[in-house]
């Protein structure tokens, strides 16, 4: 009785959670003009229309050459902040570690509205430039890539990089040939991480982007305030293949992994 509770209850969530994007999915498939309203056939408007629009085009490129740039600044000074903090005093690792939840349990609309003060007020920085949302997303997505890599280095055999540097290896070489290659999987996982953060955020890139740019989140929020349905209905084509890129994501990482640990063994 408890295991069918259970499983009752594992399918009861799974579905709360899939449902309403299987349902998106199956209507960017057709000529709706609702969620909900009537559909009379099966189409590939939605996906024409998302990839010939050349604002749709830009708007997409724009996000995610705007999440991986931010992702690759925010996971190095996550990986130089790690190990920074790993090998540092008590106190001063202390400090490090409470300083970086700051902008965890921090509300993205105040991190916004700071930085947008700091940025235009303070420093009368240019609102129309991508600085003010390049430092936001960073300082958003940087302690998430932090909290992604100090697990591999309390993994990490402490004695390691003394033995580099004991057999005549300098710091920099101990540091890129032993201590970074054991830090490659929480690396990945925070540049993932911080990609996938980038691309969500809506709150800092609102305060803080220049006023001809969008992202995927500022996009989607002003287009369903507007009566363009062929852009609304565009969208959720766009929502499909990010769930789908998603999925096939996920699933060559667990296979990898699995790989990985069977070779191990």
């Amino acid at each position: 009785m408890k295991k069918t509770l259970r499983i009752f209850w594992l399918v009861l969530v799974l579905m709360f959670i899939y449902v309403p994007i299987l349902v998106l999915a199956v209507y960017s498939f057709t000529d709706a003009s609702a969620v909900g309203g009537g559909i009379s056939g099966f189409s590939f408007k939605n996906y024409i229309n998302l990839f010939a629009d050349d604002e749709l085009r830009g708007m997409i490129f724009g996000t995610v050459l705007l999440a991986l740039v931010c992702a690759a600044i925010s996971t190095a000074l996550a990986t130089l902040g790690a190990i920074g903090s790993f090998y540092s005093k008590r106190v001063t690792k202390s400090l490090i570690n409470a300083a970086n939840q700051v902008p965890v349990v921090n509300a993205d609309i105040v991190t916004g509205f700071s930085i947008c003060i700091l940025m235009i007020v303070i420093l009368r920085a240019d609102k129309d430039t991508f600085i003010p949302l390049g430092i936001g997303h960073v300082v958003l997505t940087a302690p998430f890539a932090y909290l992604s890599i100090l697990p591999k280095l309390k993994q990490m055999d402490n004695s390691l990089y003394e033995a580099a540097l004991d057999l005549g290896a300098t710091p920099a070489q101990a540091l890129f040939k032993v201590v970074l290659p054991q830090l490659v999987p929480g690396i990945l996982s925070g540049f993932m991480l911080a990609v996938t953060l980038s691309l969500d955020d809506y709150f800092i890139t609102t305060y803080t982007k220049p006023s001809t740019f969008d992202t995927i989140s500022t996009y989607v929020v002003n287009a369903t305030k507007g009566s363009q349905t062929e852009t609304k209905t565009a969208l959720w084509a766009l929502s499909t293949l990010i769930f789908i890129l998603v999925i096939v994501f996920v699933v060559v990482m667990n296979v990898l992994s699995s790989r990985k640990r069977r070779q191990a063994e």
